[in-house]
């Protein structure tokens, strides 16, 4: 079953706050296998923001959102973050190994906070406008 938007904002959000933490342990990188934890978090990240512009148009036609024209310019938005952020984490993902150096840099991405408001504004509009039955 293909995750909603919200739940694909949760696991981001929650990806998120954890990187915080662990970038915040100032760990060296580890040896290759050693980062299985932050490397299944960004991986998770990654799947939640695959697809997701696709998911919320989607999104919009089934909620039947109005005024639609609004709902659907902000699509272009979220693509480009969403694609910016994905490709961030890739890179870090294809890396040997992944530390805390490099996690924080993830974090201070311009690209990842991007897509990280575009998320928390999506959550907020959806919340307020929930599924209807």
């Amino acid at each position: 079953m293909d995750p909603g938007v919200l739940e694909r904002c949760h696991t981001v959000e929650e990806c998120y706050e954890r990187m915080l933490a662990y970038a915040a342990r100032g760990l060296p990188a580890p040896a290759p296998g050693g980062d299985a934890e932050i490397r299944d978090l960004l991986e998770r990240a990654a799947g939640a923001i695959d697809g997701l512009a696709e998911r919320y148009a989607r999104t919009i036609r089934e909620r039947g959102l109005e005024p639609a024209d609004r709902h659907l310019g902000f699509l272009p938005v979220v693509e480009r973050d969403a694609a910016d952020a994905l490709a961030a984490l890739r890179l870090a993902l294809a890396q040997p190994s992944i530390g805390s150096q490099l996690v924080d840099n993830l974090n201070a991405s311009l690209h990842l906070r991007a897509l990280l408001t575009d998320l928390f504004l999506l959550g907020d509009v959806l919340r307020a406008r929930p599924a209807p039955g």
